[in-house]
């Protein structure tokens, strides 16, 4: 396992971060052991939670497989979902955060956080708000770093300009959808990225399982997430996903290598990218996503394999090579 710094923390973390949705969910709690032990011995020391996975179960699990080894460890959550029916248990205020992030300290079995994300962006909250009770959690040593999923590149931008402005933690680290299939956060995010010293953490390079062979234009199982859950169905719903599936699987076998290790790599050679979030339902799902660490990615491969997929539009609509 290779190790990187993230963004301009100077912390070290595996080139692989496992994703634990699974954990007490698709993922007993001895299967989430399994997977557990395995990223360990793969070398992973990142794993990424969130306080809504499961219904706060896979915090709990997570949070018992940590005892003994969690100074090893970089542990990160999110807030913003609700966990109960209270209308005020969701969202970016300052109530709600100070709130959340005790209860997933509590069910982490840790004192502190190193990445607390914010999981959505809140139109209902100013964002100094937010901000500042983030940076109150940093101060008070509950999280070490402030980071941000799911906002677009404005928002992020608005954010550190507020934090460097008022003198506040400034978000460490992002976690943007990514893959061959959803390539959108190449446009502005993971430049935005780079240029700000942000680490990122892309999740879904998988594509919800799409790019791992099991789908194509005339292969649709019967199972999977990609028909069980209808979210992840809407997000790839168009035949041009299926598409690009089907090319890239066909990529992959021609150069005899698992097209789920190939998917993961290819987001992983991204300049930007510091590690991908892989997951995984078994120990035979989590494999080939670990391999993606021996898949030798050369510019000119990453190239071949982005042409697979349409490149998405630039940020304007003006280039001087035009």
């Amino acid at each position: 396992m290779k190790y990187c710094t993230l963004g301009s923390t100077g912390i070290q973390v595996s080139g692989l971060c496992f994703g634990t949705m699974s954990f007490g969910g698709d993922a007993d709690e001895a299967t989430s052991a399994a997977l557990f032990a395995r990223c360990r011995e793969a070398g992973i020391n990142f794993f990424d939670c969130a306080n809504v996975y499961n219904g706060g179960r896979a915090e709990e699990i997570l949070g018992r497989l940590i005892r003994g080894c969690r100074d090893e460890l970089v542990i990160t959550t999110k807030v913003y979902g609700a966990m109960c029916s209270d209308p005020n248990d969701c969202g970016l205020s300052r109530r709600h955060i100070t709130r959340a992030v005790e209860s997933s300290l509590r069910r982490l079995g840790t004192d502190r956080i190193d990445l607390y994300f914010v999981h959505q962006f809140d139109d209902n909250t100013p964002m100094e708000e937010t901000l500042s009770a983030m940076n109150d959690l940093v101060r008070s040593g509950k999280i070490v770093y402030p980071a941000v999923s799911n906002w677009a590149a404005w928002q992020i931008m608005r954010a550190l300009g507020k934090s460097e402005l008022h003198e506040w933690s400034r978000f460490a680290c992002i976690q943007p959808m990514y893959s061959l299939a959803k390539r959108q956060a190449e446009v502005e995010i993971l430049p935005l990225a780079q240029a700000e010293s942000l680490g990122v953490i892309p999740y879904s390079p998988l594509g919800g399982g799409l790019l791992t062979g099991k789908y194509g234009r005339a292969k649709r199982p019967d199972a999977g997430r990609l028909v069980d859950n209808s979210m992840y169905a809407r997000r790839y719903q168009s035949d041009t996903h299926y598409e690009v599936a089907e090319r890239f699987v066909e990529h992959a076998r021609s150069r005899g290598v698992h097209p789920a290790s190939l998917a993961v790599a290819w987001v992983m050679s991204h300049p930007a990218v510091t590690a991908p979030i892989i997951g995984a339902r078994n120990l035979e799902q989590l494999q080939p996503s670990l391999e993606s660490v021996e898949v030798s990615m050369t510019p000119e491969w990453r190239s071949e394999i982005s042409s697979l997929s349409p490149t998405p539009p630039p940020a304007t609509d003006r280039s001087e090579n035009q």
